[in-house]
């Protein structure tokens, strides 16, 4: 009898219980903070102990409601993305231009296997630029039927874009959201350093895509060794059962658009500095557009959009409860707690050696605070001056940041975009870490040897 797979949901609450009573067992404290160009930062030194606020059951009922407060913005981005793109999907678009792909492919098998690599490549590029990561929402509705129309599963098609997109935010080069906020904190010049982050970048984009090909090739050869393969099996595209897809000149048009939309997208990110309402209504626009380049019956076109929000439901509680767990712990005051245990840790040690222990802190602290330019602002000014000390540059330390960050954000239970994207997915966690695991230990290990040439040759950006 195989073992029933925990929901992701009992995942949340069991942390969230356990946070809860961490509260009445951790002492509580606090750090000052300070505003610097617009940003809370903690004072270093300044952490005292905090009258102790355990939290009861009253906390662990009225943490969800909390959660989706705030939370409300990416929830209801869930939705309206979830919405735009169901319209965009009825007019049949994107399955006339799958099954173009498919023909592409059986008409040059050779080509198959780089159309994988080339779609991670560009993924990784908006990582590494603009900081891509709640665009994953939506790129994942597109690349699960993709990889799985290629022959593969519905993990490799969360993997195209989430660990393409990943394994760039790790080996950021420009991302404004975490080295632009800690080179800032750390008072570096603005991308300095940009040289060997492209090394780190090629290094960890590399290794992400062999992970994925090797996997994938094992799914060509195996379906049935896919761990996802009875759930690939139930929702097998409809398009496969009924009458080809004609590929016509409106629906060639919607796909342009949806090109153009990317297109937008980065242009605005990067240039505009677009967040979750400007990416929203970047979408919707692309959904209202698609229904009148189709001409999609107005009611049609609600329904389209109410089935899209109402399939984005579970990914919106998930993302409460993910919020839900940091706020038991704020409201608790054992977040500062933890974060000045963790970050005493690195002592007297070689550099080498307290570098690695840094980077083990801020992956641990990754884990209370899933935002890169929250976990900047909390840190940075507390590994900043400690890496003076330690005989660390301090470039040095925002590059183990951002290791830090990066690679944890792939297996991040406490992150509403991580959980919202295997929510949608419908891939247990559980599955998720298993089959991720070996690829993060050798990111962990590339992550080590990254880490050498900084601190033994001393040639890494300013000090």
């Amino acid at each position: 009898m195989t073992k029933r797979i925990p929901d992701t949901i009992v995942i949340l609450l069991t942390i969230l219980l356990i946070f809860l009573m961490l509260t009445w067992v951790l002492p509580a404290g606090e750090f000052q903070r300070a505003e610097r160009n617009g940003i809370s930062v903690v004072v270093p030194g300044s952490y005292l102990p905090a009258e102790q606020n355990p939290q009861g059951i009253g906390a662990f009922l009225s943490a969800p409601i909390k959660g989706f407060i705030s939370a409300a913005q990416i929830i209801g981005f869930c939705f309206l993305i979830g919405g735009a793109f169901s319209i965009v999907t009825r007019t049949g678009a994107i399955s006339a231009g799958l099954e173009a792909i498919l023909d592409f492919s059986r008409r040059h098998p050779k080509y198959k296997e780089f159309i994988l690599p080339v779609i991670m490549i560009v993924f990784s590029i908006g990582g590494a630029t603009f900081g891509m990561s709640e665009e994953n929402l939506v790129f994942i509705l597109i690349t699960i039927p993709l990889a799985i129309s290629l022959g593969y599963d519905s993990i490799v098609g969360v993997a195209i874009p989430f660990v393409g997109a990943g394994a760039g935010f790790a080996g950021a080069v420009l991302n404004p959201f975490t080295i632009g906020v800690a080179q800032g904190i750390a008072e570096l010049p603005l991308f300095s350093g940009w040289e060997y982050r492209i090394f780190v970048w090629l290094v960890i984009t590399t290794i992400a895509i062999v992970f994925v090909m090797v996997y994938a090739r094992k799914i060509i050869k195996n379906p049935e060794f896919s761990p996802v393969y009875e759930l690939d099996r139930s929702r097998i595209f409809d398009n496969q059962s009924v009458e080809r897809t004609e590929f016509t000149f409106a629906r060639k048009l919607i796909l342009w658009l949806l090109l153009s939309t990317l297109v937008i997208l980065i242009f605005g990110v990067t240039k505009y500095e677009w967040y979750i309402n400007e990416i929203s209504g970047l979408f919707v626009g692309l959904g209202l557009a698609a229904a009148l380049i189709y001409r999609l019956p107005l009611q049609t076109s609600i329904d389209a959009f109410k089935e899209g929000a109402r399939d984005m439901m579970t990914a919106g509680l998930v993302i409460a409860l993910s919020k839900a767990i940091l706020i038991v712990a704020r409201d608790g005051k054992i977040i500062d707690t933890m974060l000045n245990s963790v970050t005493g840790i690195a002592g007297d040690f070689h550099p080498f050696v307290s570098a690695n222990l840094m980077f083990a802190v801020q992956y641990l602290i990754h884990f209370l605070v899933p935002s890169g330019s929250g976990q900047a602002a909390l840190t940075i000014p507390i590994m900043a001056p400690l890496s003076d000390l330690l005989g660390i540059t301090r470039q040095t330390t925002v590059l183990i940041f951002q290791l830090g960050d990066g690679l944890n954000s792939m297996i991040l239970p406490t992150s509403g975009v991580t959980m919202g994207i295997l929510s949608i997915a419908k891939i247990p966690f559980n599955v998720w870490l298993k089959w991720i695991m070996p690829l993060m230990i050798f990111f962990y290990l590339a992550a080590i040897l990254l880490l050498v040439p900084p601190i033994f040759m001393f040639v890494y950006g300013p000090h």
